[in-house]
């Protein structure tokens, strides 16, 4: 009974850590901003496919995460600076991307056809699978004790990516709600948020250098030296 309440609590912290940081609801704007001008089909196969990534990005971390990133010398807050960098040249494209209507069918299927895939990149990272969720995940591995406890968080991450997979094929209809106007005005303003957002993980990345307990304690030893 105490074995499966603390599978149980693993599953739920998993879902309780996850599920803010990840915030599907607000990842629904932002991913019709970026498939602007899609059909709803390839809405639907770039959602599902982001969402696979995601999976497949945070359980990599879960398993391996730790070594590849000390083998690396990778440290979260250089992840929240490269993630932050990446984000914030998305948001500044979406800014300047002047609005492109295909006028005819042959031209929507010309721009579908020629679309860049979004699922992995902007998407899945770092939208949905970013220096917070990944950060959140590493912890997940002081946790678990065994390959059960690695199933219950894998669980939850699954969960997690299914939540996230209904929001963003229910934003779909937003779009004949609000119609290609709206569309084109939420781009611009999902491409400031974006780019703040951006800027924000290059500030918290540079902090978390910059309070880091060992580079103050060296700090310390130069000027009292």
């Amino acid at each position: 009974m105490s074995d499966l309440l603390h599978l149980w609590g693993i599953y739920l912290g998993t879902l309780i850590g996850l599920l803010p940081i990840i915030n599907p609801l607000s990842a629904g704007p932002t991913f019709l901003a970026i498939t602007e001008g899609d059909s709803e089909q390839r809405r639907r196969e770039q959602a599902l496919k982001g969402c696979l990534y995601m999976v497949a990005i945070l359980v990599s971390f879960l398993i391996g995460g730790t070594f590849i990133m000390n083998f690396f010398g990778i440290s979260i807050p250089g992840l929240r600076i490269a993630g932050g960098i990446l984000v914030t040249r998305i948001g500044m494209d979406m800014l300047r991307a002047p609005r492109a209507d295909a006028s005819t069918e042959a031209e929507q299927r010309e721009a579908a056809r020629r679309k860049v895939d979004i699922s992995f990149s902007p998407l899945a990272m770092p939208m949905l699978s970013g220096p917070g969720s990944i950060a959140v995940t590493l912890g997940f591995t002081s946790l678990a004790t065994g390959w059960i406890d690695y199933a219950a968080i894998i669980a939850g991450i699954i969960t997690v990516a299914l939540l996230t997979y209904a929001v963003l094929r229910m934003s779909g209809g937003l779009v004949k709600f609000i119609g290609p106007v709206g569309v084109n005005a939420m781009t611009k303003i999902m491409g400031f948020l974006i780019m703040s957002i951006g800027v924000q993980f290059v500030v918290n990345g540079v902090l978390g250098i910059a309070t880091d307990p060992a580079l103050l304690q060296g700090i310390r030893r130069v000027l009292s030296g």
